[in-house]
């Protein structure tokens, strides 16, 4: 049986809708039961029931800081071992992302992922084209973001569901395997110019400033939004990788077209951040 976690999420959720479009049994986990979820709260090891899982898909339980995050995946990983989970699938972040702030808890999970003795997939998920779009702030005249030029190798979440439900339907096809999982270069400018308005790029301290008098955000956010927007203003996250293409046998969505829908969407005033 394979089962996802964080099925209310909207990843998970989707990667359960690839499953069952391939006919592939799946069954989901998530802190409220119900709808035929089983009850699995991370901030709970005892609910941790995982008997009967042959693969487990774990989607990152992330909106927390590192310490809370990491405890959370090795009482998932600890119960995966107890419960004789046979293969554990990890959502985890794009390689070239080392230096964003939420980087750290995606590699301290790969690493108890890869020591627990269970047979593993790591899938590098690039960042979402949804969350591009999502993170371009309207005016009265365009848009304004913080990414200057830089360019982001963005992926449709939908891509990376169906990514994960391939593998997890045929775990042994990708054991001890790390799939790097990015999509194709797009900028700000880009999805101003499918928008059609300008856009005007914001500097960083701004940017955070912003951030930081939004009561909205979490207080781990900020810093971790402000990392996001300076990895692609330098261009450390534009790098393409044939791995997504190759594993769902057909090019991947085109991301600017998903990140433009999405920032189209939030100008009737959905806010970015909690979009993201």
């Amino acid at each position: 049986m394979i089962m996802v976690t964080g099925a209310s999420g909207q990843l998970a959720s989707l990667v359960l809708d690839a499953l069952a479009s391939r006919g592939v049994p799946a069954i989901g986990g998530s802190r409220s039961a119900g709808d035929g979820l089983r009850r699995l709260d991370f901030d709970d090891p005892g609910s941790l029931d995982l008997a009967g899982v042959t693969t487990l898909v774990l989607v990152s339980a992330g909106y927390a800081e590192d310490d809370r995050v990491v405890a959370r995946h090795a009482a998932v990983v600890e119960a995966a071992v107890r419960d004789g989970v046979g293969h554990l699938v990890y959502t985890s972040v794009t390689g070239a992302g080392d230096h964003l702030g939420f980087a750290l808890a995606h590699r301290a999970t790969e690493r108890l992922v890869r020591a627990s003795g269970l047979g593993w997939t790591v899938l590098r998920n690039g960042l979402y084209a949804e969350l591009f779009g999502a993170l371009l702030n309207w005016t009265p005249d365009g848009v304004e973001s913080p990414f200057g030029a830089g360019a982001l190798a963005a992926v449709a979440r939908r891509d990376l569901a169906e990514a994960a439900a391939i593998v997890a339907a045929a775990p042994d096809a990708h054991a001890g395997q790390v799939h790097e999982l990015v999509g194709r270069p797009i900028t700000a400018e880009d999805v101003a110019a499918r928008l059609g308005v300008p856009h005007r790029t914001i500097g960083l301290g701004a940017y955070r400033s912003r951030l930081l008098a939004d009561t909205g955000l979490l207080p781990f956010q900020p810093p971790m939004l402000v990392s996001l927007a300076s990895g692609v203003r330098h261009g450390f996250l534009s790098g393409t990788d044939p791995a997504l293409a190759e594993l769902l046998g057909r090019p991947p969505s085109d991301p600017l077209a998903v990140a433009a829908e999405v920032a189209a969407a939030s100008r009737s005033g959905a806010g970015a951040a909690a979009s993201a």
